[in-house]
């Protein structure tokens, strides 16, 4: 203490302003003291006091818009910032694989306000005659890509809201009606369904009919009954207007109501079928192919893998499709046109088209939007455990329309196995919770009108399996709910096409439960395609150069327990 004591007195002497050091101390640079600053906020606010005015408004800046906003505002990202190709990104869904992640969430958000009629980007028409034909107002847009005024008046009768064609329609049509065979690759919603039957009926009207018997002069063929029935019904109501006859067959009805549809009076102009129901008609030689027109493949990536594969094989091989475009206007031998509509397409799909017509004479259209997280569907991914998804699920069906309370708040709930469906039922109705449930394994009667009953409104919730997720129209639907994770990134883009379609009245978004680690996995690519505004990855879009040639035999065994025939 003594020694410490004339260091503290000669410090004080040094502090003193009239110290005997004084002179000394001002000599020379001063240590550098800590600066307290005073926030630019506070400092403003104090001035404006001092001078007796109000105090100004300060703008601090922020972070803006988010495009993924995470639990952890770490793993956060802005919207206007993207992830290079070759970047690291910091995944909030990392370490999800472990059990501590339970719990987690992130969700990617919307970008896009509206749903969108064309691509972003492709906001200009590039076509000045549709251009025109829009400003001046004197006549429907679709008459520019050079659709004849029957098939206008059709269309203005049975869809009058539909009055500007989308941008699958603006590319798909024109080559239609030139008679090229077409593969058009378009995300769910876009408007596929008119993009092919609008062109495909006028040429109908230019082809007369040749037989008598049961021989149809379309035919598009689809993977499930529901889809059947939906295309049906599109087609028929432009069909009533160009006086063409429309009808339909699935399987699972027996070979008595297929017989009494295709005899039936007046004889099917177009057929819409599945491909167990046809091929058990073609077998039965009940129905003949030698007439047709065209020949569509819609919802081709499900009907060109393995369930179906077979029997579209022998369906092609029946089936008059033409080597080139000068077969297709041959009045004494005609020959078929061949489309083929999807949103992705398995390897092997040139092979098998390599054998029925030349690749050659192929278009292809392909979507920029194609495989893309849709920016306009708020997707949210939950890090759950098994047991606790229940409890989630009948949380967000008890809250469902909150957020909109004027809307109509149907909801799709997807699972994985026909089980889990009825099982999921059995507890909803504990819960007194009304709903609807489809599945493959229900009988055809059963299955018969229960989506249309969902599309009516009879219901706000349908339990189902991907069985709903191809190709069927879902413009009321606001919510997805992936109660299974889906198994490949394909049944994701599927299923979350189920909302944000074109003609949808709100947004929509899809929640998805998270809960084995090989969901994990697929979430990572699907957060990692989102960062980087890419698409996803491994999904094949284009016909490959056909390999080399394998025997091929047109007769299958009757075998009724095939998978795809109860389709």
């Amino acid at each position: 203490m003594g020694l410490r004591a004339p260091f503290h007195f000669l410090l004080l002497l040094l502090r003193r302003p009239g110290g005997p050091f004084r002179g000394l101390a001002s000599e020379g640079p001063r240590e550098a003291l800590p600066v307290i600053r005073i926030p630019q906020p506070l400092k403003l606010r104090r001035e404006a006091r001092a001078r007796g005015g109000p105090a100004p408004r300060v703008s601090v800046p922020r972070p803006g818009p988010l495009l993924i906003a995470a639990r952890r505002p770490e793993f956060s990202q802005p919207l206007r910032f993207t992830v290079g190709r070759w970047e690291r990104a910091p995944l909030a869904s990392r370490g999800w694989k472990h059990r501590r992640s339970r719990g987690d969430h992130f969700s990617i958000e919307r970008t896009h306000r509206l749903v969108p009629a064309l691509p972003v980007g492709a906001g200009a028409v590039e076509d000045e005659a549709v251009a025109e034909e829009e400003e001046s107002g004197t006549g429907s847009a679709f008459a520019a890509l050079g659709l004849q005024p029957r098939v206008l008046d059709a269309l203005c009768q049975a869809m009058p809201s539909v009055v500007r064609p989308t941008w699958v329609q603006r590319r798909a049509i024109p080559p239609l009606l030139s008679g090229h065979h077409l593969l058009c690759a378009a995300e769910t919603g876009s408007g596929k369904t008119l993009s092919y039957l609008l062109p495909l009926l006028q040429r109908l009207l230019r082809r007369p009919r040749l037989t008598t018997g049961p021989a149809p002069r379309g035919l598009v063929l689809v993977p499930s009954r529901e889809l059947s029935e939906q295309v049906r019904a599109v087609a028929g109501s432009l069909g009533q207007g160009l006086e063409l006859c429309v009808r339909e067959i699935g399987g699972g009805r027996g070979m008595g109501s297929v017989k009494s549809q295709l005899s039936k009076e007046p004889l099917a102009d177009l057929l819409v079928a599945t491909p167990g129901a046809l091929w058990k008609a073609l077998k039965r030689q009940l129905v003949s192919l030698g007439q047709l027109c065209f020949l569509v493949l819609d919802e081709a990536d499900t009907l060109l893998d393995e369930s179906f594969l077979e029997l579209v094989e022998y369906i092609l091989s029946k089936s008059p499709i033409a080597e080139n475009r000068e077969e297709l206007e041959d009045p004494f031998n005609p020959r078929a046109q061949l489309v083929l509509v999807g949103a992705t397409f398995p390897e092997g799909v040139g092979e098998l088209l390599s054998k029925v017509t030349d690749l050659g004479n192929l278009t292809t259209i392909t979507s920029p939007r194609l495989h893309c997280v849709m920016p306009h569907v708020r997707q949210r991914f939950l890090r759950l455990k098994g047991s606790e998804k229940v409890t989630e699920l009948i949380q967000a069906l008890k809250h469902r329309g909150e957020d909109n309370p004027g809307s109509s708040g149907a909801i799709l709930v997807f699972c994985n196995s026909s089980s889990t469906v009825n099982w999921l039922g059995y507890i909803l109705d504990d819960h007194k919770i009304p709903h609807l449930r489809l599945q493959g394994q229900m009988p055809a009667t059963m299955r018969a009108g229960i989506f249309q009953s969902f599309q009516n409104g009879t219901k706000d919730i349908l339990l189902c399996t991907d069985i709903a997720s191809r190709g069927l129209d879902s413009t009321r639907v606001e919510l997805v709910i992936n109660y299974d994770f889906p198994p490949t990134l394909q049944d994701y883009i599927h299923r979350a096409g189920r909302v944000g379609r074109v003609g949808s009245e709100v947004l929509g978004s899809v929640l998805s439960f998270v809960t084995h680690r090989w969901d994990v996995d697929l979430v990572q690519k699907i957060e990692l395609a989102a960062r980087r505004r890419r698409s996803l990855p491994g999904i094949k879009t284009f016909v490959k150069e056909p390999l080399p040639p394998i025997e091929f035999t047109p007769d299958l065994a009757s075998d009724t327990e095939n998978v795809g025939i109860s389709n």
